[in-house]
């Protein structure tokens, strides 16, 4: 590159890229480093080339006749020249002086450049996104956060929002962004309180639908710099009260489920995790995401380690260290390497509560509130925490074993494993 003094003033003397001919007339180009200094333009020039190529770069993304991707490509040509992007409504309001230098910038070599001009004077029209369209920014958009989620909790994540987007333009139509109205949240809302009514389908549902598209909404507002008024206020239901799991007797387990061959028509894995779970309490998903190196059977204290290898934990406090005991132990035994079937399939829980059912090794539904409540699975869990309470076990320790927040702060790094060994043999099965 060459610094060449102008009238007292240094500039930068550099060639155009070939690369950027179409958006660029000029073979050569001088750009001014507004200094009279020679080392305070040679420190100032790489960071004005690069400011150019932005600019140039941005005006190719925009030489499109894409309506989404011009108005991108003429926001970063926008920062590139250092302004800040702005309608053209809202350029006409500026002072005087700043229209003024918007419009200079605009021309080169006498010249108007139209890329520009969209870029500094607000020419560049306003795409009209779709619901549809919305939702597919939103997965690039919120790519941080599906980080460290395994394919099946990609997928869980993905498809209740699809649902709800799919739902409202069902109902309402593919309609832009902004001409969202608050009749059509109302038509929307509508819609779910005649399903509530009349296919037995539970507020909740319907909420679940109003949360997800006020969270893509929202999001893409706040990211894409929209300055919409979204109308996404005051839509949900009064909710059913939350879902209760009823624990499993211990008795139960013992004479039932545990009761030889009993477990003996379900598949090797499945019988192992749930087996696993009955003395470790773990979600049934953190039991079937285990990696073969978080299940340590060659230590003084076999014991399995929750962490976010394969999947992404439910809260930082999911991530812990449970000792094995009595039938669980044995289940690992048999299943060391873990359980590659189950770890990223959501069938598990199905399996197993289908069998469960057929065999009749769940007890009958108990009546909560005057409803039957049946059990699952994740009864397994609530029946391991209850046996700690029985054992009048630390809160603090019965947290740390089953994974939940604890409600004040964390001092110290809690029981040691073999206080925690001594706890899960006193109380397992």
């Amino acid at each position: 590159m060459s610094i060449i003094d102008r009238n007292g003033t240094f500039h930068l003397v550099k060639r155009v890229p070939v690369r950027f001919r179409s958006v660029e007339p000029r073979r050569q180009i001088w750009l001014t480093l507004n200094t009279d200094s020679l080392r305070g333009a040679e420190k100032k020039a790489p960071a004005v080339w690069e400011t150019q190529v932005t600019a140039w770069e941005a005006m190719l993304d925009g030489n499109t006749d894409v309506a989404e991707e011009r108005y991108e490509a003429a926001k970063r040509l926008a920062k590139a020249r250092g302004y800040r992007f702005l309608g053209v409504e809202q350029v006409a309001r500026l002072p005087l002086p700043e229209v003024l230098s918007r419009i200079d910038a605009t021309f080169e070599q006498g010249k108007a450049d139209r890329l520009t001009a969209e870029a500094l004077l607000g020419g560049a029209a306003k795409p009209e996104i779709t619901m549809s369209r919305a939702l597919e920014l939103f997965w690039t958009v919120a790519a941080d956060q599906t980080r460290g989620k395994s394919p099946d909790q990609l997928r869980r994540w993905r498809n209740p929002r699809m649902k709800a987007f799919r739902n409202f333009i069902d109902v309402v139509g593919d309609l832009p962004v902004g001409q969202v109205t608050g009749d059509n949240m109302l038509d929307f809302r509508d819609w779910w309180w005649e399903r509530i009514q009349n296919e037995g389908l539970t507020p909740n549902s319907a909420n679940k639908d109003f949360t997800h598209i006020a969270s893509v909404l929202r999001l893409l507002n706040k990211r894409k710099r929209w300055g919409l008024a979204l109308p996404l206020e005051g839509l949900a239901f009064s909710e059913d009260k939350a879902r209760i799991r009823p624990p499993l007797p211990a008795d139960w387990i013992r004479e039932h489920m545990l009761a030889p061959g009993a477990l003996d028509g379900l598949n090797t894995e499945a019988r192992c995790i749930f087996l696993g779970m009955v003395n470790t309490g773990y979600r049934p998903s953190e039991g079937a995401a285990l990696p073969p190196e978080a299940i340590r059977l060659d230590t003084g204290i076999p014991h399995i380690e929750i962490t976010a290898a394969n999947r992404s934990l439910k809260t930082s406090a999911s991530r812990r260290v449970i000792p094995l005991a009595g039938v669980s132990l044995e289940a690992f035994r048999q299943c060391p390497g873990g359980f590659p079937r189950y770890m990223d399939n959501p069938g598990l829980s199905s399996t197993i509560n289908k069998f469960m059912r057929a065999n009749r090794l769940y007890p009958d539904p108990i009546i909560i509130d005057g409803e039957p409540v049946e059990h699952t699975m994740y009864s397994l869990r609530h029946a391991f925490e209850d046996r700690l309470l029985d054992h009048d076990v630390d809160e603090r320790i019965r947290r740390d074993l089953m994974g939940h927040t604890l409600n004040r702060e964390r001092y110290g790094k809690g029981a040691s494993l073999e206080k925690l060994h001594e706890i899960v043999t006193r109380i397992a099965l």
